[in-house]
């Protein structure tokens, strides 16, 4: 693999720090993002903020032999995380990465010239509703042929699998081109052979260059990765922030 593409996956469920082990953690990262994580009340949804973004900086120093001082982390208005590059001539001139964390997981990934985009879903049981009473809620996130796929999966927990398996794809979609959930999800529709061969048209149009890759992680959690070939970078580029396109 070459050294620009990466694939990181962390479980975090055995991860129980005391106050001082956090706190050591959280002094690791500069000051500025320690408020993205102490915002969250409960100790799990910070783990997963922490693991996340020392991730980032672990990656970015891996790959790229930058200082972890020297490092400068920010977001799109997007959501999408990105380095910024500030003078430094780097070999790989669209690196980019993407994370994502959900129940026990915490992941990202990189990519030296395509853009990548990944997700993580855990296989949540709605409590307050049926199954079919909660997919419903985002039926209008999905192509008809999609809606159709999931909702004839079988039993409860078989529609529901469906679904997250669908919806995993639709955000790493998203994710790596950068447009957030304000994309209108229902143009992009994807096709599968028994969830492998996994391929996507965009408003009825195939998009050959994009490969996504799913699998299953186990203890209910679904983890989904997508890149687009450089050449689908000019194609893209009025889609993305001007840091993503090929010069």
């Amino acid at each position: 693999m070459e050294k620009g593409v990466q694939r990181w996956v962390v479980d975090i469920s055995k991860w129980d720090p005391s106050t001082n082990d956090f706190s050591f953690a959280l002094s690791l990262l500069p000051q500025h993002h320690h408020s993205s994580i102490t915002r969250f009340l409960k100790m799990d949804d910070r783990k997963r903020a922490l693991i996340s973004l020392l991730l980032q900086y672990a990656l970015v120093h891996e790959v790229l032999g930058i200082p972890y001082q020297d490092i400068v982390i920010k977001r799109t208005p997007e959501g999408k995380p990105f380095l910024e590059y500030g003078r430094v001539c780097f070999d790989f001139p669209n690196f980019n990465f993407n994370v994502s964390h959900h129940g026990d997981y915490v992941a990202i990934a990189s990519e030296p010239l395509c853009l990548v985009g990944l997700d993580i879903v855990y296989h949540m049981i709605p409590e307050k509703e049926t199954v079919l009473e909660y997919i419903q809620n985002f039926s209008s996130c999905f192509s008809s042929l999609e809606w159709d796929q999931i909702i004839t999966a079988g039993s409860g927990d078989e529609v529901l699998t469906e679904f997250y398996r669908y919806w995993c794809l639709k955000e790493a979609y998203v994710k790596a081109i950068g447009s957030g959930l304000a994309y209108g999800l229902h143009k992009v529709e994807f096709y599968h052979t028994s969830w492998t061969n996994i391929s996507v048209k965009v408003d009825g149009v195939l998009n050959a260059l994009w490969r996504f890759w799913l699998f299953d992680l186990g203890k209910g959690h679904w983890f989904c990765w997508r890149r687009v070939a450089i050449m689908m970078l000019q194609y893209l580029h009025q889609d993305l922030p001007s840091r993503y396109a090929w010069d």
